[in-house]
């Protein structure tokens, strides 16, 4: 028998009640002030994680190459200001992220050990998935982090979801689900924005337009390429950043945290980024120059960024390096610790078929 919902406060007028909504108030808030003023703590917490995540899926490319990586393998490098700006604002143990099937950067940026996601993209019993997800299918429900997900746009609905758990539960949290440029024309993306935007769902729905999808750019598969105003006709009000920088990223996802949580409904951000390898390992990127790609590297990197920035707010440029030598260290420990893990053995096909029993 379904439990009754809790008694609830009377929620704020959603934005299908209120007629003086206006649908531009975040982006406007966030053009007041677009910079979070992070403390130095911060500062280097931001710079660590975007540096792990970079260290780490180099190393998984390498892997790769080496075929101690199976199937497939999007690596994240590029785009590790959307994360870690994001999910740094989420409060622990309480909200919940999913994302589609370019994951290992979310999990990293959550704080989960680099061996058992390692562990995890090799197969290896010791993975976070007991190597049955590789790449494309890694969970952790202890940290509220429900995928990975291979089917395109499909983790937005179950997104839509996990914020009716919040809503029904009470429990305050909202949910952070993510999908790419690519996604954003699937059909499924569109009924749950209607869904959240009726029901006023504590969720943030995150677009990260890598400008290219699978290998098409955003121009020539997209009739309307300005992603955050695709919620428009659903009534929710929208964000675009630049997610090439982390204190950017951090200070919209404050703003859209605080309008969810407060009871106004769901948010659309689109996070501006771009992604320096191919769609995954096996795609050459044929389709843009090698010129576009070190422009972008030259200009616009999200680590570089930050490190310039912090160098010219008193950070020691040697102190920096010492954290790349030291990330550098936990990555060749995770390679090793998951290239020396056993494979999973063949009962294991049998089990986690079902949660529990039905």
């Amino acid at each position: 028998m379904a439990k009754a919902p809790k008694s609830k406060k009377s929620p704020a007028k959603s934005p299908t009640e209120d007629t003086d909504f206006v649908l531009h108030s975040l982006q406007d808030t966030l053009e007041k002030d677009k910079r979070y003023k992070a403390s130095d703590e911060q500062l280097q917490h931001f710079y660590e994680q975007m540096l792990l995540i970079r260290r780490f899926e180099e190393r998984a490319g390498q892997l790769y190459g080496l075929g101690l990586i199976g199937g497939f393998c999007h690596l994240y490098i590029g785009q590790e200001a959307v994360a870690v700006g994001l999910q740094s604002a989420l409060t622990e143990g309480l909200d919940s992220v999913i994302t589609g099937y370019r994951d290992h950067g979310h999990m990293l940026a959550y704080g989960i050990d680099p061996k058992v996601i390692m562990a995890e993209l090799t197969g290896r019993e010791a993975g976070i998935s007991k190597g049955k997800g590789g790449s494309m299918h890694m969970f952790s429900t202890e940290h509220k982090f429900y995928g990975g997900h291979g089917i395109v746009g499909a983790q937005v609905s179950l997104g839509g979801g996990l914020a009716l758990a919040h809503q029904y539960n009470d429990d305050g949290g909202l949910c952070l689900a993510y999908f790419g440029d690519g996604a954003a024309n699937q059909g499924q993306v569109y009924e749950t924005f209607n869904m959240a935007a009726l029901w006023n769902l504590p969720i943030v729905f995150v677009v990260e337009n890598n400008q290219y999808a699978m290998g098409t750019a955003v121009k020539r598969s997209s009739a309307e390429t300005e992603f955050y105003r695709r919620g428009t006709a659903f009534r929710i009000p929208g964000m675009k950043v630049n997610g090439m920088d982390v204190l950017e990223v951090r200070q919209a996802a404050e703003i859209a945290f605080k309008h969810v949580r407060e009871g106004k409904g769901p948010v659309l951000m689109e996070c501006e980024t771009y992604r320096y390898r191919g769609h995954s390992m096996s795609d050459p990127a044929k389709y843009r120059t090698r010129e576009e790609v070190q422009d972008i590297r030259e200009h616009k990197d999200p680590i570089e960024g930050l490190k310039k920035f912090m160098i010219e707010n008193g950070s020691k440029e040697d102190d920096l390096k010492a954290i790349d030598k030291d990330i550098r260290k936990v990555v060749s420990e995770a390679a090793d610790f998951a290239e020396s893990s056993p494979e999973p053995k063949a009962s294991e096909l049998y089990t986690d078929v079902l949660v529990e029993e039905y």
